[in-house]
C-alpha cells in the first residue's frame, strides 16, 4: 500500500493533509476491493473471512455503510425520545 500512496501523491497533492478522506478510501480499496497477488488473488478482507458480495464491491460497501448509518441514526433517535444532549 505504501507504493500505491507514493504513486498517488505524485499526481495528487492533497495527501499533504493528514485528515484527507483519500487515505481512508485508499485503505478501503486496498483491504476490501483490490485482489493481492501474494494472497492468491484474494483481498485481505477475504483472507480474514470478511466477504464483500456483488459485482461492484465499491457499491456494496457504500450501500452497507449507508444502511449501517441509517440504523445508528434510527437507534439514536429512539434512545433520545425527544431529549437533546446537554
Amino acid at each position: 500500500m505504501n507504493g500505491e500512496l507514493r504513486q498517488r501523491e505524485k499526481v495528487m497533492r492533497t495527501l499533504e493533509k493528514p485528515d484527507t478522506p483519500i487515505l481512508v478510501g485508499m485503505q478501503i480499496f486496498h483491504n476490501y476491493v483490490r485482489p493481492h497477488e501474494a494472497l492468491n488473488g484474494k483481498t485481505p478482507s477475504e483472507v480474514a473471512g470478511i466477504r464483500v458480495g456483488g459485482e461492484n464491491k465499491w457499491l456494496t460497501l457504500i450501500q452497507n455503510a449507508s444502511r449501517s448509518q441509517l440504523r445508528v441514526n434510527k437507534d439514536t433517535k429512539s434512545d433520545n425520545k425527544g431529549h437533546y444532549p446537554d
